[in-house]
């Protein structure tokens, strides 16, 4: 079974500004010789490690909503700087568009159940882009 994670892009305005603060982080992955390696730090190993790994995505909350997804491709249990154990989550760099979801705050991750999950949004179809803009625009007054 596929599992999910969810986490807020904390500081991220858009997708476009999540597009860019990844191409620094990568350009940083190869200047240290790691490639060109994408990767979020976080505090806690998943503990359905096997489910995220089995094809499991993270979603991103950008200003409220799920607005993009990646493909979560390894975990790996690091030490940080300050000699705690953490955890390395590795994506794919391709940012997937998704339907908006609107999502409460919360700290951390958390799972997502692949039934809970927006679909992903056809980009080439412009009445589904209006359709994201309006529910944002929508969501922001209150309405949904």
């Amino acid at each position: 079974m596929v599992v999910h994670l969810l986490k807020i892009g904390v500081g991220t305005e858009d997708v476009e500004h999540l597009r860019q603060l990844q191409a620094a982080k990568m350009q940083q992955s190869r200047a240290a010789g790691q490639g060109s390696r994408l990767w979020h730090r976080t505090r806690n190993m998943p503990t359905r490690k096997e489910e995220v790994l089995a094809g499991g995505s993270i979603y991103w909350i950008i200003r409220r909503f799920i607005r993009v997804r990646q493909r979560i491709i390894g975990l790996e249990a690091v030490v940080g700087d300050d000699g705690i154990p953490r955890c390395d989550l590795i994506f794919d760099p391709e940012l997937i568009r998704t339907e908006p979801q609107p999502r409460r705050p919360h700290q951390g991750w958390r799972y997502l159940d692949p039934a809970d999950a927006p679909k992903d949004l056809d980009i080439s179809s412009p009445e589904q882009e209006l359709s994201e803009e309006m529910a944002i625009d929508l969501g922001e007054i209150g309405l949904i």
